[in-house]
């Protein structure tokens, strides 16, 4: 019998946990009955408070006041499973990091990093797992100034690694419609928020799990930008 897409979802959860138990321990789990699925609902604050939620967060990153944070209990009760709010789709630049950016502790943020902020395949799905099976209902595609993937699509130079052109690739078509007006620094400045805008759409179009969610209302996909010296989070529109 072929596996449901909520019994795959739900697999992968246990396997990234640590949690999936051998054939022997399995026991029957009971069906989520719709008064739960209510309850998980009623939970889910709407997007703009979460958002402003983040900001409140990255504004005291930006004054060097971070909350403190009991880390050991937080640890210890998030081993039981988590429920991350908000889906943070960044760069892999080391200055970047968003539960630093936002001022976020353990469980607090789904992050999936790759360079130049891109959304593959794995990306893609790691997005549907959090958003279908750990309701994250907000999704943020983080770009950044001076961002080095976006900086080498922009110079056009040969890149040899197959891999590497991966990414380029991806990142090409945004910069397409910039290349006729803009040049150098002033295109990476400009290219960084094209990309972001298009990986936002990308997660959109590709992923037919994340457009139900969207259409729905169960997620919201938002861009923003991450300015390198002052540490400031600026939504795109």
């Amino acid at each position: 019998m072929l596996m449901t897409r909520r019994e795959a979802l739900a697999g992968l959860g246990l396997l990234l946990t640590g949690a999936l138990p051998s054939v022997a321990a399995e026991k029957p789990t009971a069906e989520k009955t719709p008064a739960a699925d209510s309850a998980t609902k009623a939970k889910v604050a709407p997007a703009e408070q979460i958002w402003q939620d983040l900001m409140d967060g990255n504004r005291r990153f930006r004054e060097g006041k971070p909350r403190e944070r009991t880390l050991v209990p937080t640890r210890q009760e998030l081993a039981k499973g988590q429920a991350p709010r908000v889906i943070v789709l960044g760069c892999s630049d080391s200055r970047v990091p968003p539960s630093l950016v936002f001022d976020k502790s353990l469980g607090d943020l789904f992050v999936v990093r790759t360079a130049g902020n891109v959304a593959d395949p794995v990306g893609l799905g790691s997005i549907e797992y959090a958003a279908e099976h750990l309701h994250s209902s907000l999704l943020v595609v983080l770009g950044h100034e001076k961002c080095g993937a976006v900086a080498a699509a922009a110079s056009g130079g040969k890149v040899e690694s197959r891999n590497l052109r991966a990414i380029i690739s991806r990142i090409n078509p945004a910069l397409k419609p910039l290349r006729e007006k803009l040049k150098g620094d002033e295109l990476v400045r400009a290219g960084v928020e094209a990309n972001a805008a298009l990986v936002a759409e990308t997660v959109v179009a590709k992923s037919r799990i994340v457009a139900e969610l969207v259409e729905k209302g169960s997620l919201t996909v938002m861009k923003a930008i991450y300015r390198l010296e002052s540490g400031e989070v600026s939504r795109l529109a």
